[in-house]
């Protein structure tokens, strides 16, 4: 996959307005993206953890957070937003995947002086660990709702990708579970509530992409609390979000290679059983390039020595040639041994004398032809060149739910009335001539 550089993604977003809704694993998502519009660095551990701050990377705190009460609970808010020239980047905190306070959120973005270019969204473990035990049908019930509205107020221009929920960790121990209450969600909760959510925002024609199925391999960039991941993970969600975008508005990525921190597929890992955390090893990061080929695993020893080689039998005489009868004319070859490419051409006139052959049998006595007068040798005509078939391999075709443009900035006002086409008057009289 292709990994972009700092530049890049500024050019990508110019004068774009993007949109992140989710829990705190969105939240990381944010801050990666704010990182990269400024950086090309990593977050830091201590940045991951950080939640509510007054800022971060030359954001600002909006609404909630700390400056309210910091807890853990179903109303916990907070509205952060990254505003530079000609970049606007904004993340709403969300326990649930639809709520009154989703309507005021999708109220004051009508009310605001933007329309979103880019909308970014999940919610799921909140969903489906802290609503009761009837959680599946609610959040069902809440995607319809969802979507349905979003497919009302948000304008055609808008791109809306519904990342799926990542995978979760054997053991959860994160901090929005509750102490006393159902247990907490497995991955075959996970992959249910994506199945329901994927299919949901299918039906509205919203784009979706599988975060579950590229990270399903990856457990060991997953933190120790069972829900979050590190810094090299988050990077690598970025750049799969970047490369749907671009591939959206139909731009054109880089060709280039893997960087830095591209992650890296462990089978050993992924197939055997999770280790304590403490006897993992670090994640792969190369600064300096891309990674060099491992070396092949030696091939394993024989356990019975090779039978000796057996030698092979003499080759058999090759028969004499049949007898020349000479009552028969020599058997000439069909074509001269000559290369085709040299002598074959459209427009070649052929000598008198090429297609004589020497032979040491006597020949046969030549044979007359009888021509006309008026005939007499020339060139051939030439052939006529026929159009060659070219065949030309198309790019692949990806189906979107509605056609895609990129609109001019700096940043668009909300949708307003259309206007009406102006229609030239109708004349009773006809034409004069």
């Amino acid at each position: 996959m292709v990994q972009l550089l700092a530049s890049e993604v500024q050019q990508l977003l110019h004068n774009k307005f993007v949109l992140i809704l989710g829990d705190s694993v969105q939240r990381a998502v944010y801050k990666d993206l704010v990182l990269l519009l400024q950086k090309d660095c990593l977050l830091s551990p201590s940045q991951l953890k950080a939640r509510g701050e007054l800022s971060f990377e030359q954001d600002e705190l909006v609404a909630g957070g700390q400056w309210g009460r910091m807890h853990n609970g179903t109303h916990y808010r907070e509205v952060r937003q990254f505003c530079s020239d000609h970049h606007l980047v904004r993340f709403y905190f969300l326990t649930r995947v639809y709520s009154e306070y989703l309507e005021d959120i999708l109220q004051e973005l009508q009310g605001g002086e933007h329309a979103p270019d880019v909308v970014i969204m999940n919610s799921c473990l909140w969903d489906i660990s802290r609503y009761g035990p009837h959680f599946w049908r609610s959040y069902q019930q809440n995607l319809e709702s969802l979507f349905s509205r979003l497919d009302q107020v948000l304008p055609k221009s808008c791109l809306l990708v519904w990342n799926t929920a990542m995978p979760v960790g054997k053991k959860i121990k994160a901090g929005f579970l509750p102490r006393k209450g159902p247990p907490a969600p497995k991955t075959q909760d996970v992959l249910a509530a994506n199945f329901y959510s994927s299919q949901a925002a299918r039906k509205h024609h919203f784009d979706v992409l599988d975060l579950f199925f590229h990270f399903c391999r990856f457990k060991k960039y997953l933190q120790g609390d069972g829900v979050h991941w590190n810094e090299h993970a988050h990077r690598h969600v970025s750049h799969l979000l970047l490369a749907h975008v671009a591939d959206a508005w139909g731009v054109d990525l880089p060709d280039r290679g893997p960087k830095g921190c591209a992650i890296h597929y462990s089978p050993a890992l992924s197939q055997s059983p999770s280790p304590p955390r403490e006897n993992l090893d670090p994640p792969t990061f190369s600064p300096c390039g891309p990674r060099p080929p491992p070396p092949p695993p030696p091939r394993p020893r024989a356990l019975l020595p090779s039978p000796p080689a057996c030698p092979r039998p003499p080759l058999l005489p090759l028969p004499p040639p049949p007898p020349h009868s000479p009552h028969l004319p020599p058997v000439r070859p069909p074509f001269a041994p000559y290369p085709h490419d040299s002598y074959f051409s459209s427009d070649h006139i052929f000598q008198s004398d090429q297609f004589y052959f020497h032979s040491d049998a006597p020949s046969s006595p030549p044979m007359e032809f009888a021509f006309d007068n008026d005939y007499a040798f020339g060139a051939q005509p030439p052939m006529p060149r026929l159009p060659r078939h070219c065949f030309r391999q198309s790019n692949p075709m990806v189906y979107r739910g509605f056609p895609r443009y990129v609109a001019q900035g700096p940043y668009r006002p909300w949708r307003g009335k259309p206007r009406r086409p102006r229609r030239r008057p109708a004349y009773s009289e006809s034409r004069r001539q």
